[in-house]
């Protein structure tokens, strides 16, 4: 827990540093050079467990904690034409301990599989016609950790009404993943050494509406579909059959996904607003699921506000998934991976946020400050918490 704090001050004593030369323009001025419009440092730590681990066939430890720092920078510029440029730059650090993955050589003894780091930078640059309410993005992205590697590149185009109170926006996303292919210890054949690798690739298209309906109400539909193909298991996921015998998860090599979903703000005043957010999945792997999700920010000072939530999910689980030694030679596909399993679970929780007059410690332009806790619960006995700090610069 130390190192979130000193990550996150040390990077605003930085930012303080520079920001006492940055003059605050004029509503009515749009700068033609570069300026350094927001800074997000985000931390957080993350504890799970629960007793179906994949990597042991659906039993053992699934304990695992991860610690993550970002920084989100945004950086805007008007051009002579009064087009509004901005590049939004971020990076990202994970460093998380697994007892599962420490056990793909049966031997939870703090071995090179036990820990591992992921950073992911990524970059996005949209072009902003304010005057015809029309935005157009594009961005590139990777993610790097000792057995995956994955790019990923997104377009997008937003095109406002003409009262600007609704605006329908389009997005293509795709990510080109390789995996080394790790498996478990019992299964590898003799003498080999080093891994293969195999490929993934994601496509996904989002549609969205967002309509501001009145002064209190704002709501937002969302489509998307999402077409995987390419070694879709995890190679040190062990299954276990009805005869003892083990095996390598293994599950189709195309996977065809359909969200939909609704969101809605509402406004009680100039103190209280309701969020809430419906989300319905399928998919050809016939998994099925169901999102509900509220908050209720409540602004009880000037400069505090509360914002307790609940977040409910429901799945049918994949037609591929059996607990631990039920499957058969009979199954062209298999995996007891829980997260593919039958389930539902909840997820709820409290956000602080601190917006003080005169900034964060008195640092005029650190604006924000916000902590959030949650607690995830799920039927399958798997127990989860999270805490994340949150500093805005602006």
């Amino acid at each position: 827990m130390k190192r979130i704090f000193i990550t996150g001050f040390a990077l605003l004593a930085l930012f303080q540093s520079k920001a006492q030369n940055v003059t605050t323009d004029s509503t009515s001025y749009k700068s033609k050079k570069l300026k350094l419009e927001e800074v997000n440092l985000v931390s957080s730590y993350y504890s799970q467990d629960g007793n179906n681990s994949a990597v042991t066939g659906g039993i053992g430890s699934e304990h695992l904690t991860d610690i993550a720092n970002t920084i989100d920078v945004k950086l805007v510029k008007y051009g002579e034409t009064g087009i509004k440029h901005t590049f939004d730059i971020e990076a990202g650090i994970d460093h998380y301990t697994s007892a599962s993955s420490d056990m793909i050589d049966l031997s939870a003894n703090s071995s090179a599989s036990s820990s591992d780091n992921r950073f992911y930078p990524s970059l996005t640059y949209f072009r902003e016609n304010e005057e015809k309410g029309r935005t157009i993005g594009i961005g590139v992205s990777s993610s790097t950790e000792f057995d995956y590697q994955s790019f990923g590149g997104n377009i997008s185009f937003s095109q406002k009404t003409k009262d600007k109170n609704g605006e329908f926006t389009a997005k293509f996303q795709t990510f080109i993943d390789q995996l080394k292919l790790i498996e478990p210890v019992e299964i590898r054949l003799p003498g080999s050494e080093g891994y293969e690798s195999a490929n993934r690739n994601t496509f996904a298209g989002t549609l969205s509406y967002a309509q501001v309906v009145n002064k209190n109400l704002q709501i937002m539909i969302v489509g998307d579909v999402i077409s995987q193909n390419g070694y879709l298991s995890l190679p040190f996921h062990r299954v276990y059959f009805t005869d003892g015998s083990v095996h390598q998860e293994k599950m189709p090599d195309t996977r065809l996904k359909i969200p939909l979903g609704i969101r809605a703000s509402y406004f009680l005043g100039d103190n209280v607003i309701i969020r809430a957010y419906y989300r319905y999945y399928t998919d050809d792997w016939s998994l099925k699921a169901h999102t509900a999700d509220l908050e209720i920010p409540v602004k009880l000072t000037q400069a505090f506000s509360l914002s307790p939530f609940y977040r409910y999910y429901t799945q049918t689980g994949t037609k591929y998934f059996k607990p631990y030694g039920e499957h058969t030679a009979a199954d062209e596909y298999y995996t007891s991976n829980y997260d593919l399993s039958k389930f539902d679970s909840s997820f709820f929780g409290m956000g602080m946020k601190f917006t003080p007059l005169n900034g964060i410690f008195g640092l005029k332009h650190w604006n924000t400050l916000e902590i959030r806790y949650g607690h995830y619960t799920r039927t399958t006995n798997m127990t989860s918490d999270i805490i994340s700090i949150n500093i805005k610069y602006k």
